[in-house]
C-alpha cells in the first residue's frame, strides 16, 4: 500500500488550544504524523510518496468559498493587530445572536468560522492545511487509477471541519473533499466510514442532505463527549439524504466486543449501499491509553478493524484523522492498514 505524506505539516507546530479552561499546547502535534510515518517504514508497508499540488476547486464544492478564502489570511491579519502566538477565537455566534453577518475584524471572523478553541493558527498553519488537502487528493488519485488501497497520512486532520467552519484541529475536511473528487471522476456512490473516537460532525453536516455519499460514524456518545452537539442515533439525513447517514454512539468505557458489533453492523449497511469506493476516516483515539478519549480498544484490536474493512472488497482510501497516544499511534494506525492488507 502506498502512503502519501508531506513534510510541510511541520509548519503547523507550536500552536496552543483552549481546553478545559486552560490554554495548553495542542494535543494535535507534529510528532503524531512522524510516528505513523516511522511505523509505515519500519514494517515496509509500501512506498511513501509526496503529494501532487491540487487547486481548491474540489474543496469549494464541499466548503463555502468565503471560508476557504479566509483560512490563508488568518495569521497575517492576526500579526497585523500587533499580536504574537497562536491566533484563537474567543467569541461565537450562539443562540440569540446573529450568524448571518460576517464581522470585519479578525477576532469576529475567527469566531464566525469556528465552533471551538481547538483550531489555532500560527505562521505555517495554512501551508500545512493545504498540504494535507493535497495528500488526500493525491492518495485518492492512486485509488482512482487502480490501487486496491492507499493511505493519506494527513495532518492536520479534517473530519470536524464543516461546510463553513473549522473545529477540533480540523480546517479542510480531507475525507469530504476526497469523496467529492471521486464523484467528479466517475464514481456514482461513495461511502465514508469514520472510526475515530469523536463523531465526524463536519462530514455529516456536509453530506446530510445528499444521497451520493453515505456517512457512517462509530463514536463516543455526544451526551458525554465532544463534539456534544451532533452524532445522535436519530440523525438519519434529510431530504435526498434521508437514510444515508448512520451514527453509532457508544458510552465511555466501550470495549472491543461492543465496538466491533457496531463496526459489523456499519459494514453490513455499507455493503448494502454498494458504493464504488469507500473512504475510511482513520482515527485511532479509540485506544485504551489515548489521553483525551475513553474507549478501551487494545493494540491487538486495530488489525482486526482493517481485516473487517478489507472483507468489503472495495477500493479503499484511508485518511488519517485523530489519535493522541503519540507513542503508540504508529502501531495502531499502521496496524489497521496491515490488517487490511492481510484481509
Amino acid at each position: 500500500m502506498k502512503t502519501v505524506f508531506s513534510p510541510r505539516h511541520h509548519g503547523h507546530s507550536g500552536n496552543t488550544e483552549l481546553v478545559a479552561g486552560a490554554i495548553v499546547p495542542a494535543f494535535e502535534m507534529p510528532s503524531r504524523a512522524e510516528f505513523v510515518l516511522s511505523r509505515v517504514k519500519e514494517v515496509n508497508l509500501g512506498p511513501v510518496v509526496e503529494p501532487v499540488e491540487h487547486d481548491l476547486s474540489t474543496a469549494a464544492k464541499v466548503h463555502d468559498k468565503a471560508y476557504l478564502d479566509f483560512l490563508p489570511t488568518v495569521y497575517s491579519r492576526w500579526k497585523a493587530e500587533g499580536r504574537e502566538g497562536t491566533a484563537l477565537p474567543f467569541t461565537w455566534p450562539t443562540r440569540g445572536l446573529r450568524g448571518d453577518k460576517l464581522p470585519e475584524h479578525i477576532d469576529g471572523q475567527l469566531g464566525f468560522y469556528s465552533f471551538d478553541g481547538g483550531c489555532g493558527h500560527v505562521e505555517g498553519t495554512w501551508d500545512a492545511i493545504k498540504s494535507s488537502h493535497d495528500v488526500a487528493l493525491t492518495a485518492a488519485g492512486l485509488v482512482q487509477h487502480g490501487e486496491r488501497a492507499a493511505f493519506a497520512l494527513c495532518r492536520p486532520p479534517g473530519h470536524h471541519a464543516g461546510h463553513n467552519f473549522m473545529a477540533g484541529y480540523c480546517y479542510i475536511n480531507n475525507a469530504a473533499v476526497a469523496a467529492q473528487w471521486f464523484l467528479d471522476h466517475g464514481a456514482k456512490r461513495v461511502s465514508i466510514l469514520d472510526v475515530d473516537y469523536h463523531h465526524g460532525n463536519g462530514t455529516q453536516e456536509i453530506f446530510y442532505a445528499r444521497n451520493d455519499v453515505q456517512v457512517i460514524n462509530l463514536h463516543a456518545d455526544p451526551m458525554q463527549e465532544y463534539p456534544y452537539f451532533l452524532g445522535h442515533a436519530d440523525e438519519k439525513g434529510q431530504d435526498a439524504g434521508e437514510g444515508f447517514n448512520l451514527n453509532y454512539p457508544m458510552r465511555w468505557g466501550t470495549d472491543w466486543e461492543t465496538w466491533s458489533a457496531a463496526l459489523d453492523d456499519g459494514c453490513r449497511k455499507l455493503a448494502g449501499y454498494a458504493p464504488d469506493v469507500m473512504i475510511v476516516s482513520l482515527g485511532v483515539d479509540t485506544y485504551e491509553k489515548d489521553p483525551i478519549s475513553k474507549f478501551k480498544l487494545k493494540i491487538e484490536d486495530f488489525p482486526k478493524i482493517g481485516a473487517r474493512i478489507a472483507g468489503l472488497g472495495l477500493p479503499t482510501l484511508f485518511v488519517m484523522e485523530g489519535g493522541y497516544a503519540v507513542a503508540d499511534i504508529g502501531t495502531n494506525a499502521v496496524g489497521v492498514l496491515i490488517g487490511f492488507e492481510g484481509g
